[in-house]
């Protein structure tokens, strides 16, 4: 199936609506975790989310049916894109601050690059090499004053363990997003991603159940409005965005397009806690649209490899 080599104005706006939806969640997710175990945490999200979007895709006539043959397939994706991330990012993110995590999360770009001209044989071009320059160095920007403060701080396991979990987790999250575009599962956008969270919360929630054991206290009112967020917007809606836009443009874009997400997430910061922009933030803005602005340059000829 034939896509385009930019982003089209539906994938301009699935973009958008994910940067804000993720970008948002990194100090949501920072908070929820203080209160609920990671585990607990995210496979209730995964759960009732993926339960959730194949309520809506049954309700609108679609079938729920996971075509002969792609059961593995899908699987797989589920547990590098799904799982791993959801697993090493959340309990990364307990370790590091949430900037910190942010900026090693997404490095998720470089890996779906790589593995992309591994993987898919696309054809890694000056543009996408710029491009990918660009959000390396708004990235670094706009966490520059704590990767110093990292970098100057005395070695400390957990942190190291953290930073390992976060940089793991981008890859399998890349992994599985290349994956998704070699085999292409003939199934819609809609009710994949409902499979993918629904069958990533069945060992999730397992493993809450022996690790986190039962609660020990209702979490707090601010807390459980967290979750609902997660469970409606972080997951059902972005996560539904994000396979959506794989299916639409080649990997290098789409994720080389989701670095306007930490963009989000430090602008959030600044939007609700009155924090003061500076230079890493100037600066990481004009880098990080930039990137976006050249990986989306180009002819609107359709690409007809790994179809």
């Amino acid at each position: 199936m034939p896509n385009s080599q930019r982003l089209s104005i539906e994938g301009i706006l699935l973009l958008i609506g994910l940067a804000i939806g993720w970008g948002f969640n990194w100090p949501i997710m920072k908070f929820i975790i203080g209160e609920i175990p990671p585990l607990t945490f995210r496979g209730f999200c995964l759960f009732f989310g993926g339960l959730g979007i194949l309520a809506l895709a049954r309700a609108s006539g679609l079938s729920l049916k996971i075509p002969t043959g792609y059961w593995k397939k899908v699987l797989w994706i589920c547990l590098l894109n799904i799982v791993a991330w959801n697993v090493m990012a959340t309990y990364g993110l307990s370790m590091l601050p949430a900037g910190r995590s942010a900026l090693l999360g997404y490095t998720m770009p470089i890996w779906t690059v790589l593995l992309s001209v591994w993987v898919l044989h696309d054809k890694f071009t000056l543009r996408i090499g710029i491009a990918l320059l660009l959000g390396i160095a708004g990235v670094i920007a706009l966490m520059s004053e704590a990767l110093i403060d990292w970098i100057n701080a005395p070695l400390n396991p957990q942190l190291i363990l953290g930073a390992v979990l976060m940089v793991t987790a981008a890859w399998c999250w890349a992994a599985g997003t290349v994956l998704m575009k070699l085999w292409q599962v003939p199934l819609n956008t809609v009710v994949l991603t409902g499979w993918l969270l629904l069958l990533a919360s069945l060992p999730i929630i397992l493993a809450a159940v022996i690790v986190d054991g039962a609660p020990s206290h209702m979490p707090s009112t601010l807390a459980l409005w967290g979750v609902v967020y997660n469970v409606f917007f972080a997951f059902m809606f972005c996560y539904w965005a994000w396979v959506r836009l794989v299916t639409l443009v080649p990997v290098s874009v789409s994720s080389l397009s989701s670095l306007i997400t930490p963009l989000i997430g430090i602008f959030s910061g600044i939007l609700l806690l009155g924090e003061q922009p500076g230079w890493p933030e100037y600066s990481a803005t004009v880098l990080i649209l930039g990137a976006v602005a050249v990986v989306n340059f180009g002819t609107k000829k359709p690409s007809h490899q790994n179809r």
